[in-house]
Formats: structure tokens, C-alpha cells, sequence
């Protein structure tokens, strides 16, 4: 039977353990931050006791262990963006917006003394990772601040119309190239790469109204739209009945010139004949006129007004006959 008070055997804690467990903590610490990863949208900023060393890009990367180097992996490829005046809670197909708002961020006054809720988006792109690193401690807040003050001085320079409806497109180029001049002069190295305008609503008491003054705005763009549709359409069509008739006109003029300019040439070839023979030319020109004026009569008698002797007869029924001279 065996001795159920037999003790354990105890393990023993022996100086070679101890060195072995501190060598294979040495060399897992050696391991783990002598080598780091940078991914294909960051790039790696590389300090040694702090100071700036270098900067590597993506890829597996060897630095000095034990905190002698270190690395700050800045997302340098992403576009990023910060929100004012609401919060997004989850992106998607159907984008779900926090109910909680943020007036401190959005409410402005206007240009003629009316306060207005502006709610932008902007974003941004690190382009000198060292930059971003050390020229600013709280480098978000800056933008943010940065962003906030651009928003609400051009908004102070308008009227609430033209915040609401015109100058919307305006405010935001102004205000990415305002904040982009700013961000240069602290050298942050980042540039802001759109700025959006999201809501801009008037105050809750006179919203109906405005939404009566914007629906007007929109009637009148649409009837300048139709009108000049209608000035495009009638104009071309105006100025070419315009050209046909100075056309035809012109044709007019040009044919009543030839024809002037024919009837000098045959009078001055008459009168030339006219000097030569004047007797023959009077009696061809008499003929000529007396044929053209019984070109298209028919029965026709001419008479002699110097006849007194002969009592003319017509011979009724049949052939004309009379009297020539």
C-alpha cells in the first residue's frame, strides 16, 4: 500500500533558469521592436531618442530595438475627413446620421445680420509626413479650428440668400483655397482636397418663409432657363428670314441695275444711229413703238386724221378693212 504522505516534489529555481528565462525575454523583446510593418497607404516616420532620423516607405522595415528608434506610421494616401455641425454614426448604402447637433459649430451670422445653421464636411490629405509629425501638437483641432474660422468669415460676408442658394459653389472653392494658404503658412503638411457644404438652414422661425423665397429663386432660374431656351430657338430663326430677304433684295437691286445699265447702253447705241440717219432712226423707232403698243391687239384700224374727202366703211361682217394713210 502506498504512502498516501508522501510530499511533492518541489521545482527548483535554480541561477541557469533564471538566466535562460531573462536571454529568452531579451531576445523576444529584441525581436519584437527591432522590426515593423508599414502597409501601402502609410509611410513611416523614424525617430532615434526622439529625434528625426528618416522616413521609409511600405514594407517590412528594421529599426534599433528597446525603444532606441521608433516609428509613427502616417497614413499619407487616405483621404480623410472631419465633420462640422453633425456626426456621421454609420457609413453605407443608407448612411445613418447621429439625432445630436452641434450649434457651437454651425451657427453663424450672416452678412445681414441673420443667424443660419451651415453644416461642411472637409477633406484632407497628409502630403509631408515629418511635417504632420512635429510643426503641430494637436494637429486635428488645428484643422478643425482652421476650418471652422474660413467657414464662418466668408458666411459673414453674405447675405442669407446667397449662403442658402447662390453662392454655395463659391464658399466652398474660397474656403478649400482660404484654408489650404493657412495650413501652408504652418507647414503642417497636409492639404485640404474638397470642401463640402452640407445643410444650410435659416432660423427655425422664419424657415417656411425661406423655403417660399428659395421655391421663388428656383421659378425665376427655371423661367430665364425657358425664356432663353426660347430666345435660342427664335433668334437663329429670325436672322436667317432676315438674310434671305437682304438676299433676295440685294438680287432685286443687282437685276434693276442690269436692266438700268442695259437700257443706257441700247439708248446710247440709238442715239448713235440717231446721229448718223437721223430720218431713218425716227421712222424705225416709230415702228418699233407703234409695234409694241398693238403687240397684243387684234381688228385693229388706223385711220388718217388728215382724211377729208372719203367717208371711211368697216366692212362689219367680215375682215377689218379701212383707210391706212
Amino acid at each position: 500500500m502506498a504512502d498516501r504522505n508522501v510530499t511533492p516534489a518541489r521545482f527548483a529555481l535554480t541561477p541557469g533558469l533564471v538566466i535562460l528565462v531573462i536571454g529568452l525575454v531579451l531576445v523576444g523583446g529584441l525581436l519584437l521592436s527591432s522590426f515593423y510593418v508599414v502597409d501601402q497607404t502609410e509611410q513611416a516616420v523614424i525617430t532615434t531618442f526622439g529625434r528625426y532620423t528618416a522616413t521609409e516607405g511600405p514594407g517590412l522595415h528594421f529599426k534599433l530595438p528597446f525603444g532606441i528608434q521608433k516609428n509613427f506610421n502616417v497614413k499619407t494616401t487616405l483621404v480623410q475627413s472631419e465633420e462640422f455641425g453633425f456626426r456621421t454614426e454609420e457609413l453605407g448604402i443608407a448612411t445613418r446620421y447621429s439625432d445630436q447637433r452641434y450649434p457651437e459649430e454651425s451657427s453663424m451670422l450672416t452678412g445681414d445680420l441673420n443667424i443660419v445653421d451651415v453644416e461642411w464636411t472637409i477633406e484632407y490629405r497628409i502630403n509631408d509626413p515629418k511635417a504632420w509629425m512635429f510643426h503641430a501638437d494637436d494637429r486635428h483641432k488645428t484643422i478643425r479650428d482652421i476650418s471652422q474660422s474660413v467657414i464662418n468669415l466668408l458666411v459673414g460676408d453674405r447675405a442669407i440668400l446667397d449662403v442658402i442658394a447662390s453662392q454655395r459653389s463659391a464658399i466652398e472653392y474660397e474656403g478649400m483655397s482660404m484654408m489650404n494658404e493657412i495650413l501652408g503658412g504652418y507647414d503642417m503638411g497636409v492639404e485640404i482636397v474638397a470642401v463640402q457644404l452640407q445643410n444650410t438652414i435659416p432660423p427655425a422661425g422664419v424657415q417656411t418663409a425661406f423655403e417660399d423665397v428659395n421655391m421663388a429663386i428656383q421659378d425665376m432660374n427655371r423661367l430665364i432657363n425657358e425664356g432663353k431656351e426660347a430666345y435660342n430657338r427664335e433668334i437663329p430663326r429670325a436672322r436667317g428670314q432676315a438674310d434671305a430677304i437682304v438676299q433676295v433684295a440685294r438680287g432685286y437691286a443687282s437685276e434693276r441695275v442690269n436692266r438700268a445699265n442695259g437700257d443706257v447702253a441700247r439708248f446710247n447705241s440709238v442715239f448713235e444711229e440717231y446721229r448718223r440717219a437721223p430720218a431713218i432712226t425716227r421712222e424705225r423707232l416709230y415702228y418699233e413703238m407703234i409695234e409694241a403698243i398693238f403687240v397684243n391687239e387684234s381688228n385693229i384700224e388706223l385711220i388718217d386724221d388728215n382724211l377729208g374727202n372719203v367717208l371711211p366703211l368697216l366692212n362689219l361682217g367680215g375682215g377689218a378693212t379701212g383707210v391706212r394713210p
